[in-house]
């Protein structure tokens, strides 16, 4: 009987540290594999593998980026027709409620004139446009001026008479001329950046 309990005895110091053994290996297995898993996370995103990480960033920096009105740059540019040139210099909204991002305001060379829907009457219209993101905005205009004018025309030849002797109707149109040339933009360049569309000149006759 003595020797059978010696046995035993035994046995079981040697089953502890078997099992020991083995919850060590796992664990040196799970930290191997979750380091492999997280290391191969990091470079995708970084784009050392697989490219993905790569075109997703370049995408992020070719997009236009918003302006803040400290980096505003203050006066005008009569030759480009739209804001340029003076001082910047850390400019904040005035008074409260101000926007906190600068605007660029481009005026369209040519006015439009269009008949009214319905009606025997037709408007001549100035018009400009504002943007809080930077100069893209407005080269995308200019290099798809031709196909703006045409979605300008358009919308004001959907307009009636009650909207444009309204002041309302007025300003109703000035958001679907917004659509208007965002959706333009979005077509030719992914991004459309117009923020309001102003009437410089407006005259039904």
């Amino acid at each position: 009987m003595a020797k059978s309990e010696d046995k035993d005895v035994d046995a079981a110091p040697k089953k502890k540290g078997g099992a020991k053994k083995w919850i060590i290996i796992l664990v040196l297995l799970l930290v191997v594999i979750g380091g492999g898993v997280g290391g191969g996370l990091y470079a995708m995103q970084a784009g050392l593998i697989g490219g993905g990480g790569e075109s997703h960033a370049a995408e992020h920096v070719n997009m236009p980026r918003l302006v803040p009105k400290s980096e505003q740059v203050r006066g005008g540019n009569k030759e480009d027709g739209h804001g340029g040139g003076g001082d910047s210099g850390g400019h904040e909204p005035m008074g409260k409620g101000g926007d906190k991002y600068a605007s660029t305001y481009y005026a369209m060379e040519k006015e439009f004139t269009s008949n009214l829907r319905e009606s025997v009457h037709f408007m001549q219209v100035g018009i400009a446009v504002s943007t809080p993101y930077d100069e893209r905005i407005i080269e995308n205009l200019k290099t798809h001026e031709i196909a703006v004018r045409s979605a300008i025309l358009l919308a004001l030849g959907d307009a009636t008479e009650e909207q444009v002797f309204a002041v309302e109707g007025k300003r109703q149109l000035q958001i679907h001329l917004v659509h208007a040339i965002n959706k333009v933009l979005k077509q030719k360049e992914g991004f459309g950046g117009v923020g309001n569309v102003y009437f410089t000149n407006f005259v039904v006759q």
